[in-house]
C-alpha cells in the first residue's frame, strides 16, 4: 500500500490543513499574541466588522422610535434665512403631530427642524457624519448618533422615515434625495411621500428632468410625479406624514 503524502491533518475552524499548511501555532494563540503592529484595524476584514457594529448601534437606537419624518437641507443656511425659519417651522409642526423628526444632525436647516421639534416637546433625532470639519451634533438634538459611513447613514434614513422633507441644499442633499427616489422607483422599498420644498429652488431641475432627461428617454413621464413640490410649510408637512397611520 503507498504511503499517505500527510502524515497529520490539522483542523481550523471548517478548514482542514496537511502538509506545509499546517499553522506554527493555534488560532487561539495567534489571538492572544501581543500584537507589534496596529496595521489589522485598517485592513477590509475589520473594516466590515466595523461597519456591521455601525447598523448594530443604529438599529439599537431607533428600533423604538416610533413613526418620523426626516428634514434634508443644506448645513450653510443662516439662522436669519426664510429657509431656516420655515424648516423650523415644519419641525414644529411634524412634533405637533406626535411624529418624531429626524435630520444629519448638523446647522443649518438640520439645526432648525431638530430646533422646531425640540422646542415643542417632541423627539429631536440627528444622525451625523464623520467628516474633517464636522462641526458635531447640534444643540437641539435629544437623540444622536455619529457615523463614519455615508451608506450606513442613509439607511437609517430609509428605514426609519414614512416620509422626507427636502430644503435647499448642495451635494449632499442632492445624494440622499436621490437614493430616496431611485429605491422608491426600483421598489427597493414602500413609497414614501417626498416633498420639495422651495419651488424656486427647485423648479429648474425638475425642467431639467421633464426636458432633456425625458427627451432621450432616460426617465420615464411617471419619474417626477415621485415628488410634491411646495411653498406651503404645512402643506409639505401634510404631504410628509400622509402615510403614517392615526
Amino acid at each position: 500500500m503507498p504511503n499517505k503524502p500527510f502524515d497529520r491533518t490539522y483542523r481550523r475552524g471548517s478548514e482542514i490543513l496537511r502538509g506545509k499548511l499546517i499553522p506554527k501555532d493555534s488560532s487561539t494563540a495567534r489571538l492572544l499574541k501581543a500584537e507589534q503592529s496596529s496595521d489589522w484595524l485598517h485592513m477590509d476584514p475589520w473594516r466590515v466588522l466595523r461597519i456591521q457594529s455601525e447598523f448594530v448601534d443604529g438599529f439599537d437606537a431607533l428600533a423604538d422610535l416610533g413613526p418620523a419624518v426626516s428634514i434634508f437641507g443644506s448645513a450653510r443656511v443662516a439662522e436669519d434665512s426664510p429657509f431656516y425659519r420655515d424648516a423650523e417651522q415644519m419641525g414644529e409642526l411634524i412634533a405637533r403631530r406626535g411624529i418624531a423628526v429626524i435630520t444629519g444632525g448638523g446647522p443649518g436647516i438640520m439645526e432648525a427642524g431638530n430646533r422646531g421639534a425640540a422646542l415643542t416637546g417632541g423627539t429631536s433625532v440627528g444622525l451625523g457624519i464623520e467628516l474633517p470639519h464636522e462641526q458635531g451634533i447640534n444643540d437641539y438634538v435629544n437623540l444622536g448618533m455619529t457615523f463614519r459611513y455615508f451608506f450606513v447613514r442613509k439607511t437609517m434614513f430609509v428605514k426609519y422615515s414614512s416620509g422626507i422633507i427636502v430644503c435647499p441644499g448642495g451635494f449632499g442633499t442632492l445624494d440622499e434625495t436621490f437614493e430616496i427616489l431611485t429605491l422608491v422607483q426600483t421598489h427597493k422599498v414602500d413609497k414614501k411621500p417626498v416633498v420639495l420644498f422651495g419651488s424656486a429652488y427647485w423648479q429648474g431641475l425638475f425642467d431639467w428632468l421633464n426636458g432633456p432627461v425625458k427627451e432621450n428617454g432616460m426617465i420615464s413621464g411617471v419619474d417626477p410625479q415621485l415628488v410634491t413640490i411646495t411653498d406651503d410649510p404645512e402643506e409639505a408637512v401634510g404631504v410628509a406624514t400622509r402615510a403614517i397611520s392615526k
